[in-house]
């Protein structure tokens, strides 16, 4: 698994019929000092991960494991937000569930909701 950082998200109206109703997002990803090192990548999500979310992807075959057992063609997926991580044994909060818990909450009350 590797850290990453999701970036943004890709919109195919054409694709293989294994991604329709897929997320697919754009991740870069991080050493364990939150630097970018490589490439960005496009991966299917399958946390409901958001733009901005610290997360760990997988690559190779094991990617659509956690999509089983649908066939998602796939060689990289999100599979889990990183609430908080650190490298070195000292506690350091990521951007993780708690962003999410807020983006919810405020969506919920421009909707009335709340």
């Amino acid at each position: 698994m590797q850290l990453a950082r999701v970036i943004g998200t890709v919109v195919a109206t054409t694709k293989d019929a294994g991604l329709a109703g897929r997320t697919l997002l754009v991740v870069q990803p991080l050493s364990p000092q939150r630097e970018t090192v490589g490439v960005p990548l496009v991966a299917v999500d399958s946390v409901g991960a958001g733009r901005g979310e610290e997360v760990f992807f997988v690559r190779g075959r094991e990617a659509a494991f956690p999509f089983l057992p649908v066939v998602v063609p796939t060689d990289a997926s999100v599979v889990g937000i990183c609430d908080h991580w650190h490298p070195d044994g000292g506690a350091e909060a990521s951007p993780g569930r708690h962003s999410r818990a807020r983006r919810r909450s405020a969506r919920a009350t421009k909707q009335g909701r709340n």
